[in-house]
């Protein structure tokens, strides 16, 4: 009785080893991975929003910053301003500028998606009949920078280009070169650009240069 009680639990024992001992089983899913970030498609028959039309106002004569309102409430949104004298000013303070042009120009049926870019001078200025261009790009040769604004003229130039300003009339100090505009050059114009450095003398927009 003994010898049959031992048999049956080192039977019972060598089961439960091959059991701990055999592979696990594996749940495999069929849902197929997706990947972090991927796009979903749109559904069919989606369209694209409408386009919305309104009138655009005639703002031109009044100043930048009540222009940007009107417009604003017309529906324009998407608004950008220039220096209409062709000096690169930034309209950094709106209510110190006018409005001297607009594009588009006024219309009952505007798309309210376009830029509407309005050419612009200080309160004190007078409005150019057309917005001045600014200077040509400097090419192989150096352009004629004599009188455009000194701000342009540097934007004119490659940006690695080494570049003196002088004051022509006194000794003064060049700090903000969208208030001065270019009396002599170095190279000539016409003269190849070959890196070498270029220099100015430049005298304040409303004064004579020498």
């Amino acid at each position: 009785m003994r010898t049959h009680h031992t048999t049956a639990l080192f039977a019972a024992v060598a089961a439960l080893a091959l059991t701990a001992c055999g592979p696990q089983s594996t749940t495999t899913s069929n849902k197929p991975a997706t990947a972090p970030g991927a796009a979903t498609s749109t559904p069919a028959g989606s369209a694209p929003a409408a386009t919305k039309a309104a009138a655009l106002p005639n703002l031109v004569g009044k100043g930048l910053q009540t222009a940007q309102d009107e417009a604003q409430a017309a529906g324009f949104y998407t608004l950008k301003s220039h220096d209409a004298l062709g000096r690169d000013r930034r309209q950094a303070l709106d209510r110190n500028w006018k409005v001297c042009s607009q594009t588009p120009a006024a219309a009952a049926s505007v798309d309210t998606r376009t830029t509407v870019d309005f050419g612009t001078v200080k309160l004190e200025e007078t409005c150019p009949a057309t917005d001045a261009p600014g200077p040509k790009p400097a090419g192989d040769t150096m352009p004629n920078f004599v009188g455009r604004g000194m701000k342009a003229v540097r934007g004119a130039l490659p940006s690695n280009a080494s570049i003196t300003v002088k004051d022509a009339v006194q000794s003064r100090v060049v700090l903000q070169e969208s208030n001065w505009k270019v009396c002599t050059q170095d190279p000539k114009p016409g003269a190849a650009l070959t890196g070498r450095p270029v220099s100015f003398t430049v005298a304040k927009i409303e004064e004579t240069c020498p």
